[in-house]
């Protein structure tokens, strides 16, 4: 017989979508996992996540460990939907046409169809502006769900079957089991949306989830553009020591010192993390400005894949790296299911014992998500 689960130990979920079953975010309040991280992806979920954050969310760190406070809201712009942003400059005024036109691999101008399915793009700093107001509404709030993608294309028009099996509950905007056209986003868009983000993120000093999926290294080269000039110096032990003691000389004068927001993220978490451990040892070098940090989920995770690469991968992390998710599209028992798998099975490939990997979890979350 399993040794009984600890929830009472703090379990939280670093990545979800419950938004897209509004239906199912009226069982939080009844649920074990103690609190939901909860992204946005597009423009038809934005507000959905605000408004559950506003009933739901914890405002400061110390809310966080009242179980009427459950949702850290995330405000980002998917991969998937990165086509619907437009980076023109407003004094180049653009078609629909031709911005799909630039945005999308093959061309689709000879498929007026097509585009007329698809939304009139929203400037790029149109994105920012409001994301930014979001983020200020809520002092916890991350950057997310944003990143890259190789391998996705863009749902083709809806069927009659398709519309006839369509599930009223789920909210609309994403694949929702239509096949995919042969349309891809092109990767130097989806670069520009994405550093766009993780800048605005480090303008407001918070955290972001990252998507990756073939991309490993594109995303790593984007990461590198934004950490440019600001890499952290690897010390010796004997000069960090001398550093910390003029550190500690200079305290008052720096506490008058005047801040310049760094235009990168503090932390991220690579959600879900489908690489190798090669990446790991990029992401996690000593001189980049930002803690990493890697989720893992049953659902992607533990669902097919190679056992032996993701053993690796888990068991080559520092212990204070590592974080669980759901990634589920819905909010109740089985999210909690499947948190409560997840911690198991990081715990048993790490060898802790399940009380002990459950407290270091939760304490991860804290650390990645207030820092």
């Amino acid at each position: 017989m399993s040794e009984p689960f600890p929830w009472e130990l703090g379990v939280h979920d670093a990545h979800c979508h419950p938004t897209d079953t509004m239906a199912s975010v009226s069982d939080i309040p009844h649920m074990k996992t103690t609190t939901l991280t909860i992204m946005a992806t597009r423009g038809d979920d934005q507000d959905l996540v605000q408004q559950t954050a506003e009933s739901y969310s914890a405002q400061s760190k110390a809310d966080c460990t009242d179980r009427k406070d459950r949702i850290v809201p995330c405000f980002g712009w998917h991969p998937w939907f990165s086509h619907q942003i437009s980076n023109t400059a407003p004094s180049d005024l653009q078609t629909k046409k031709d911005h799909y036109d630039n945005v999308l691999a093959p061309s689709p101008v000879e498929d007026q169809a097509f585009i007329d399915l698809l939304p009139d793009p929203k400037p790029l700093s149109e994105l920012l502006s409001e994301t930014r107001a979001r983020l200020q509404k809520f002092p916890t709030a991350l950057v997310g769900e944003i990143g890259l993608d190789r391998s996705f294309r863009i749902p083709g028009p809806w069927t009659e079957e398709e519309l006839e099996k369509r599930n009223d509950q789920v909210t609309p905007g994403s694949r929702e089991g239509r096949r995919l056209s042969h349309y891809r986003v092109k990767p130097e868009h989806q670069r520009a949306v994405l550093k766009a983000q993780l800048q605005l993120a480090g303008e407001m000093n918070r955290a972001v989830s990252l998507h990756s999926v073939q991309a490993h290294g594109a995303l790593v080269d984007v990461l590198k553009e934004v950490w440019a000039g600001h890499e952290r110096v690897v010390l010796s032990r004997r000069k960090r020591d001398k550093q910390r003691d003029a550190e500690c000389a200079d305290f008052e004068d720096e506490e008058d010192a005047t801040t310049t927001p760094n235009p990168f993220p503090p932390r991220i978490c690579m959600h879900s993390y489908s690489g190798s451990v090669d990446p790991i040892r990029q992401l996690m070098h000593k001189s980049n400005p930002s803690d990493v940090y890697f989720s893992f989920s049953s659902l992607i995770n533990f669902n097919g894949a190679p056992a032996r690469k993701i053993a690796d991968v888990v068991k080559a992390l520092p212990e204070d790296r590592i974080l669980i998710e759901s990634d589920l599209h819905k909010a109740g028992e089985e999210l909690d299911a499947l948190m409560e798998d997840v911690a198991r099975r990081i715990c048993e490939l790490r060898g802790w014992e399940l009380r002990h990997g459950v407290q270091l979890l939760a304490d991860n979350w804290r650390r990645f998500v207030y820092g």
